[in-house]
């Protein structure tokens, strides 16, 4: 187990992979399987101490990153220390998100009473804004320049159906019902992962979206329907395809999600 930031740098010939938000949930999960497969793996974690702790639960190659996607000087150094490190940036996965700002002792249901855009105030609106989609944008921007001189990078960026505008057009889908702030940000997450795959395809880089499912995660109050491993398990199948696969995808283990 490795939980040293300051580690010797592994081969270049080594796969290394970010994860945003990767302390804890389906990131860190993504991050224990990733590092099974043999990949050197970069916890992105807001908190360094709390990645510190996660690094620890792993049996492999992988360390901590301070990373807080809402903050460019972070994410500066961050970019700055995987170039002087390794060198190279053979994937990323985009997954720090949160569903609810606020006191987390909020009830579920309250929660999502508080996201409708009836309700949520414009400030909140902004902020979640800020780091569900913006801190997308600002990291994979920041890292383009060694994911295009990186053989074979990706992007795979954490998505969720219950931001599909198709599916909640229909009246008869009971998430509708709840389909408010959170779920807005994840539409406009999926409009910015399609941008960046129609942008870099011409460059062989493949960008994918993945919807995990209804996981059980601090992210809805453990109240998901599938634990954090069958939640990770198609990220890290399209992670692992590398650029042998399709772009531009939206997907979950049960297929195709529409946007």
């Amino acid at each position: 187990m490795n939980t040293e930031t300051t580690a010797p740098s592994p081969p270049t010939s080594h796969t290394v992979a970010l994860i945003s938000g990767a302390n804890r949930g389906i990131g860190l999960q993504v991050a224990k399987d990733l590092t099974a497969a043999g990949l050197t793996v970069l916890l992105g974690s807001r908190d360094e101490e709390s990645g510190r702790r996660a690094a620890a639960e792993i049996d492999g190659n992988a360390t901590t990153l301070q990373l807080d996607v809402t903050d460019e000087d972070s994410i500066m150094a961050a970019a700055e220390h995987i170039s002087a490190e390794y060198g190279r940036l053979d994937l990323l996965v985009n997954n720090a998100g949160v569903s609810f700002l606020g006191d987390r002792s909020t009830p579920l249901p309250e929660r999502a009473r508080s996201g409708l855009l009836t309700n949520a105030p414009l400030e909140t609106v902004r902020n979640m804004y800020e780091i569900n989609v913006f801190g997308v944008i600002a990291l994979t921007q920041a890292l383009l320049p060694l994911l295009r001189t990186t053989p074979g990078a990706r992007v795979v960026n954490v998505g969720s159906g219950g931001g599909s505008l198709a599916a909640n057009a229909d009246p008869e889908n009971p998430h509708r019902r709840m389909f408010g702030l959170y779920s807005v940000t994840k539409t406009a997450l999926h409009a910015v992962s399609l941008a960046f795959a129609t942008a870099l395809e011409p460059e062989g880089i493949p960008v994918n979206t993945v919807d995990p499912g209804m996981t059980s995660t601090a992210l809805n109050d453990f109240q998901g329907t599938k634990t954090v491993e069958q939640g990770a398990a198609h990220i890290v199948t399209v992670a692992l395809r590398g650029t042998d696969g399709p772009t531009g995808t939206f997907t979950s283990d049960e297929g195709t999600v529409p946007w």
